[in-house]
C-alpha cells in the first residue's frame, strides 16, 4: 500500500478541481474523440502496458527455472567420444632377472644327477656339464635392458552416469529457493497490476476532472461576461459607478486566465491517458465519476484480506522463504555428500591398456577444510532470514496502516460529496438572488462576484469529492487484493457526479 500511494493519492489536477462536462457542454471536437469506457480502458491497459508485460515475463521465467530444477535428484547421464593419439616409452632392467635365472638353472642342474640311477649318473653329468657351459652364451643373447615404445591412435566412445544420493539438504534448498522466486515474481506481478489500476483510475477519471475544470472555468467566465455586460449597461444609465464596472472587469479577466490554465491542464490529462493506453491523442472517457451513497463494507473485512492478499505481504513472505532456503543451503555445506557413478566404454578393443571396460561405484565426499568460512556463511544466512522475518511483520503493519488510511479517505470523500448537495443548492439560490439584486441596483458588484465564486467553488468541491472517492476506493481495493471488484462498485453506484 505504501508503494502504491507513495506518489500521493491524487494527481496534480486536484489542485484545482472541477465538475464533469455534461453532454450539452460537449464541443464538436469532443465528439470526434475516441470514446472508451472504464472497463474497455482497463482491458486495453492489460494488453498494452509494458510494466504488466514485463512482470508476466518475469513470472514465466521464474516458473521455467523452477521447473528446470525439479529433476535435481535424477541421475546425470552424458555420452562422450574422444580420439586420442598417444606414445608410451618403457625401459625395463633385466639384469636381476638374468642372474636369478642363471643361479636357479645352475642349482637345478647340480641336483639333477642325484635324481637318476647310478648307472646313468655319468651320462647325466655329461649332459648337465654341457648345458652349464652353453648357458652363459644363451643368456648373453638377452639384453640387460629392454626398451619398449608404442605409438597409436585410440577412439574412445563412452557413457557416464552420476546419481546424487545425499547432498546434505542442498537440493531441497535450491528447489525451495526456486519456488520462493516464483512466488516473489507473482507478488511483483500482482503489485504491478494493482499499481496499473490505480494509475488508470487517476488518469481516466483525472481527465474527467480536467474536463470538468475546463467546463466550470468556461461557465464562470461566461457568467462574468454577462455580469460585465450588465454592469456596463448600468454604468451608461448612471445606476452603477465606474468602480463597480472595473471590479467586475477584474473578476472576468481572472476567470479568463482560469480558462486558459484549465485548457492546458485538460490537454495534459488527455495526453496522459492516451499515452497510458497507447492510443492516439483524443481519448474521451465515457464512464462518469461516481459515488456510492451507502458506506462500503466494514474496515475489518479489508484488513483481513489485505494482510494475506496484499502484493507486498506476499512478496515479503516469498523473500522470507527465499532467505530460509539460503540458510538451508549454507547449512548443507557442513554435511557430507554421497553419490553413485558409472561409466561404460563402447570400444573396448581399441582402448588404452589402463582403460577399464566399465566401472561402477559409490562415493562419499566431505569437505574438511574450505577456503570460505562456512560458519560465518551460515551466520550471515541466518541473519538474512531473521531480517526477512522482521520485514514481513513490518510490511503487514504498514499495510494495515495504509489500508485504514485509504478506508477513511473513501468514507471522508463519500460524506463530503453527500454534504455538498445542500451547499450547491444554497450557492445556486444565492447567485440568483444576487443577480436580481444587482440588476435592480440594490446589490453590489462585490456581492455578485462572491456569489458566482461560491457557486463555482461548491461545484468544484463536489466533483473533487467524487474524484477523491474513486481514487481512494481503487487504492483501498488494491491494498486488500480486491482490485477486480472495482467494476462492481462502479456498477452499483447510485450517485453520479454531474454539474
Amino acid at each position: 500500500m505504501a508503494g502504491l500511494m507513495a506518489a500521493g493519492p491524487f494527481p496534480a489536477a486536484m489542485a484545482a478541481p472541477a465538475e464533469q462536462i455534461s453532454p450539452a457542454a460537449a464541443t464538436p471536437s469532443d465528439t470526434a474523440r475516441m470514446a472508451i469506457s472504464f472497463d474497455a480502458a482497463r482491458e486495453r491497459l492489460a494488453r498494452v502496458s509494458p510494466s504488466l508485460s514485463g512482470a508476466g515475463h518475469e513470472v514465466r521465467a521464474s516458473e521455467e527455472q523452477a521447473a528446470a530444477l525439479k529433476a535435481l535428484n535424477r541421475p546425470v547421464v552424458s555420452a562422450s567420444a574422444s580420439v586420442i593419439e598417444y606414445q608410451k616409452s618403457l625401459s625395463v632392467d633385466l639384469t636381476g632377472e638374468k642372474n636369478a635365472f642363471a643361479n636357479a638353472t645352475s642349482d637345478y642342474l647340480d641336483g639333477l644327477p642325484g635324481q637318476f640311477p647310478p648307472e646313468f649318473a655319468g651320462i647325466v653329468q655329461q649332459v648337465t656339464g654341457r648345458i652349464e657351459q652353453a648357458l652363459p652364451g644363451l643368456l648373453s643373447l638377452i639384453p640387460d635392458t629392454l626398451d619398449y615404445r608404442v605409438r597409436d591412435t585410440v577412439f574412445r566412445p563412452s557413457v557416464t552416469a552420476a546419481l546424487p544420493l545425499y547432498t546434505g539438504g542442498a537440493i531441497p534448498a535450491v528447489q525451495r529457493g526456486a519456488g520462493a522466486t516464483v512466488a516473489l515474481a507473482r507478488a511483483k506481478e500482482a503489485g504491478a497490476q494493482s499499481l496499473s489500476q490505480i494509475q488508470l483510475v487517476q488518469a481516466y477519471f483525472g481527465q474527467q476532472l480536467a474536463q470538468a475544470l475546463l467546463a466550470s472555468a468556461v461557465e464562470t467566465r461566461d457568467g462574468f461576461d454577462r455580469h460585465l455586460a450588465n454592469a456596463r449597461a448600468m454604468e451608461r444609465e448612471g445606476v452603477l459607478p465606474r468602480a463597480g464596472v472595473l471590479q467586475v472587469q477584474v473578476a472576468r479577466d481572472a476567470a479568463q486566465r482560469a480558462v486558459e490554465r484549465a485548457a492546458l491542464e485538460e490537454a495534459t490529462a488527455s495526453d496522459t491517458l492516451a499515452r497510458l493506453l497507447d492510443a492516439q491523442p483524443g481519448v474521451r472517457p465515457t464512464t462518469p465519476l461516481f459515488v456510492n451513497a451507502r458506506p462500503i463494507e466494514p474496515l475489518d473485512q479489508f484488513l483481513t484480506s489485505a494482510s494475506e492478499g496484499h502484493p507486498q505481504a506476499r512478496a515479503a513472505d516469498a523473500a522470507r522463504d527465499l532467505a530460509g532456503a539460503g540458510e538451508d543451503l549454507a547449512r548443507s555445506r557442513f554435511r557430507p555428500q554421497a553419490f553413485a557413478f558409472g561409466s561404460y566404454n563402447f570400444n573396448r578393443d581399441n582402448a588404452l591398456p589402463t582403460d577399464p571396460d566399465w566401472i561402477a561405484g559409490v562415493g562419499v565426499r566431505y569437505t574438511l577444510l574450505s577456503n570460505i568460512d562456512r560458519q560465518r556463511s551460515l551466520n550471515a544466512a541466518r541473519e538474512r532470514r531473521q531480517a526477512a522475518d522482521d520485514a514481513a511483520r513490518d510490511a503487514r503493519k504498514t499495510i494495515a496502516i495504509e489500508t485504514n488510511r485509504a478506508y477513511n479517505l473513501v468514507e471522508t470523500a463519500r460524506r463530503s460529496f453527500l454534504s455538498l448537495d445542500s451547499s450547491l443548492a444554497a450557492a445556486n439560490e444565492n447567485l440568483r438572488v444576487q443577480e436580481v439584486a444587482f440588476r435592480e441596483g440594490e446589490g453590489t458588484a462585490a456581492a455578485l462576484i462572491d456569489a458566482r465564486t461560491a457557486l463555482s467553488l461548491a461545484r468544484t468541491q463536489r466533483i473533487a469529492a467524487a474524484y477523491e472517492y474513486v481514487v481512494a476506493l481503487s487504492a483501498l481495493l488494491a491494498a486488500s487484493n480486491r482490485g477486480d471488484s472495482f467494476p462492481d462498485y462502479l456498477a452499483r453506484a447510485d450517485r453520479i457526479s454531474a454539474p
